[in-house]
């Protein structure tokens, strides 16, 4: 499939900072992707890079046939991509239908209010068309800086924390809606959050960004079931962390051993353990953790365990577990990891 975005070796350097540092990324044509990462690692900076509202130091940016060096700048109207900031950015003294048809005024009369019509009726705002962002919902105001953006049928789509403002009832039903629309159209989207759950309903593909850097991309179910690192892992909130000490082949953790055949020259300091809730079980035995929060969720009620002996060395205070069974606050039980149904990773 014919690449719509590629970037090589793309560095930004802002105020003597390097904010960026030898991205690299393509998308397909038609693909949206999710990019993630800490607060300040530099996306909001990517996007702006892509748009041509920053200049890369180096490397190059192509859009579609449009190829952008370090040097060779090319306007933001020229490269054919439509933003949706986080604030919508609608142009307060402008009715629903002029601020869509903003970007368009070059075209013919007809043609505008060809395009105004059809996305109003796909974005369900005709009946808004003469009113003024201040008389909108925040649900409604997004509805038209989506709109805006379409309007141009630019080859790639950049959203900044599109769904952050909206009440997450409202958010879930533009997710699936704004996916259907950019399907419809074959459309490529880059979208920043914060939220993973987001990345699942509205993404093909995923990005994480972690200083700068680009340390893992693939589909949102490949990289949550593989993490590359543990900053991949920990960013996503993938599962729970266990302190580990090592005796030839074995780990010994505060719930059990386990055994490793990979990592026995590395100083246990450095060694880590994942274990994904789902590969935490209930058994039998002397009690090694006592509950310390109770959550009730659609996966049953989620616990929040420490280990029982808080004098131990590998002990932990926050270990997640979900069960149907009904625990309470202070009662102590026994917790055993599922045989080979764990990863471990070396920290830096």
């Amino acid at each position: 499939m014919k690449p719509i975005l590629t970037i090589k070796n793309l560095s930004v350097l802002l105020q003597d900072k390097l904010i960026l540092q030898d991205v690299e990324l393509s998308l397909a044509e038609g693909d949206i992707l999710g990019l993630v990462g800490p607060s300040g690692c530099g996306k909001t900076t990517l996007l702006n890079t892509i748009a041509g509202f920053v200049e890369q130091s180096r490397g190059e940016i192509c859009i579609d046939d449009i190829h952008i060096g370090a040097g060779s700048h090319v306007p933001p109207e020229r490269r054919q991509v439509g933003v949706i900031f986080q604030d919508y950015a609608l142009f307060p003294h402008k009715t629903v239908g002029q601020n869509i048809a903003f970007g368009i005024q070059k075209l013919k009369k007809s043609e505008q209010d060809y395009r105004v019509a059809e996305l109003l009726k796909l974005l369900a705002l005709t009946e808004l068309s003469e009113r003024f962002p201040h008389q909108l919902s925040g649900g409604q105001q997004q509805r038209v800086a989506i709109a805006r953006a379409l309007a141009v049928r630019p080859k790639l789509l950049l959203l900044d924390e599109p769904f952050s403002n909206i009440d997450a009832r409202l958010r879930d039903e533009l997710m699936i809606e704004l996916r259907s629309l950019l399907k419809s159209f074959n459309m490529s989207a880059i979208f920043v959050t914060h939220n993973k759950d987001e990345v699942f309903t509205f993404a093909d593909k995923i990005a994480l960004l972690h200083q700068g850097s680009i340390i893992q991309t693939g589909a949102p179910k490949a990289v949550f079931e593989q993490p590359a690192s543990w900053q991949v892992a920990d960013f996503l909130q993938i599962g729970s962390w266990l302190k580990v000490k090592s005796v030839g082949n074995s780990l010994f953790t505060a719930l059990g051993e386990v055994n490793c055949e990979q990592l026995t020259d590395t100083p246990d300091s450095s060694i880590e353990l994942l274990i994904k809730p789902k590969y935490l079980k209930l058994i039998e035995a002397e009690a090694n953790c006592i509950v310390k929060h109770i959550t009730f969720t659609e996966q049953g009620y989620h616990y929040i365990l420490a280990s029982l002996d808080k004098h131990c060395a590998l002990s932990f205070e926050r270990l997640s577990f979900y069960s149907e069974q009904l625990l309470a606050v202070g009662e102590k039980v026994a917790i055993h990891i599922i045989a080979h149904q764990y990863q471990i990773f070396v920290r830096e």
